[in-house]
């Protein structure tokens, strides 16, 4: 460690994201690459947002208004809330970065899934904050009784990613809703909703009456993945008046940039229609590339996300090597601890047919050799 560093950051590892086409191309020398490890929308951005963005440069020079008054009552309006129930932040990751700044210190527990998004662990570690990592369910889905007993007078924060990632699995919304109502005053349930949309509503916790209700919850969505807008880094929290006025005072000033807000209002405007047809688009695929997937000899989890989580009987991490130099990015699963699993985002047709001629290639033997 540098001298002077906090220790606690010593325990913590950088996160490490999928591989960037750049990347890829920089290192392999590749002209046809398709990207299918970050769970990026491929029909993004949609028309008003495009438009919308492309006008706010104008206005680039000067801040954005400090209250996001606009974007604040346009996500409010979908979840039947007023302004004041929501805080603005840079992408998902801003807001759990400063969740951890607002209830985190030394000694502290947090409470989270063995397989999850990592960022939850390091921003606990880096907190100071003690982990108790829950394993997964013999059918890999988060145990949530597993987490509520594990609650102790030290416990601060739950964080739950609903539907998992890299699982792609929903909580069933009973049990989740129970969960929150059931909290010990002082402890938090942050339910990270990054991949919501592409499950159906109705299976969905009912976030605006567990928030009325005054349960110990903080819903964390984002704009990357089913609106399309990862570049732009934008995300937000519903939280109860109170809670929001502590995440803004906690956060740094003007935490997202007028590119962004421009682009997520005008979506949220006019881009329903757009957005709709994508998220058809995204469901239609991943249904039939889960089918091609299973006919290979994969296994496939259920999933209500824009990728599916698919088991071979082959080591992952090689299988993704040669996928890469067949021009494929996806993201292969040791990490979480599954060797022989990849986690594989829905792309468009076209993407999705070179991914499956591409993995056939690799399971055969094709090219680079077997897997």
């Amino acid at each position: 460690m540098i001298a002077g560093v906090r220790k606690a950051v010593g325990a913590a590892t950088p996160y490490v994201p999928g591989k960037t086409v750049e990347e890829v191309r920089r290192e392999l020398g590749l002209q046809k690459i398709v990207k299918l490890g970050s769970n990026e929308n491929p029909y993004g951005p949609f028309p008003a947002a495009r438009r919308a963005m492309t006008e706010e440069i104008a206005r680039i020079n000067t801040y954005p208004d400090v209250s996001f008054h606009e974007i604040k009552s346009l996500i409010g309006e979908r979840f039947g809330l007023g302004p004041e129930w929501v805080a603005i932040s840079h992408g998902a990751e801003g807001m759990l970065q400063t969740l951890g700044k607002v209830f985190l210190e030394p000694g502290d527990e947090a409470i989270l899934s063995r397989a999850t998004y990592g960022l939850y662990r390091e921003i606990s570690l880096v907190m100071g904050a003690t982990l108790k990592e829950i394993m997964l369910k013999d059918d890999l889905s988060v145990n949530l009784r597993e987490m509520e007993r594990a609650i102790t007078g030290r416990t601060k924060l739950l964080w739950l990613n609903n539907p998992n990632n890299p699982t792609g699995m929903l909580l069933p919304k009973k049990s989740v809703e129970n969960l929150a109502k059931r909290l010990p005053r002082g402890v938090w349930l942050v339910l990270d909703e990054a991949y919501a949309e592409f499950a159906s509503p109705e299976e969905l916790p009912s976030v605006a009456k567990l928030l009325e209700a005054e349960c110990g919850l903080i819903v964390v969505r984002t704009f990357s993945k089913a609106w399309g807008l990862a570049g732009a880094r934008i995300g937000y929290a519903l939280a109860r008046p109170e809670m929001v006025r502590i995440i803004d005072t906690v956060s740094e000033p003007f935490n997202a940039n007028r590119i962004a807000i421009a682009g997520a209002s005008a979506s949220l405007k006019e881009d329903e229609a757009a957005f709709n047809q994508a998220l058809a688009a995204t469901v239609r695929e991943r249904e039939r590339v889960a089918k091609a997937l299973r006919d290979m000899g994969g296994t496939t989890l259920p999933s209500h996300t824009n990728f599916l989580f698919v088991t071979f009987r082959a080591d992952a991490g090689e299988v993704s090597v040669k996928l890469l130099r067949k021009g494929v990015i996806v993201r292969p699963c040791g990490g979480w601890g599954f060797g022989c699993s990849l986690r594989v985002t829905i792309g468009t047709p076209e993407q999705n047919d070179f991914f499956l001629e591409a993995l056939r290639g690799v399971l055969s033997g094709d090219g680079e050799g077997g897997a």
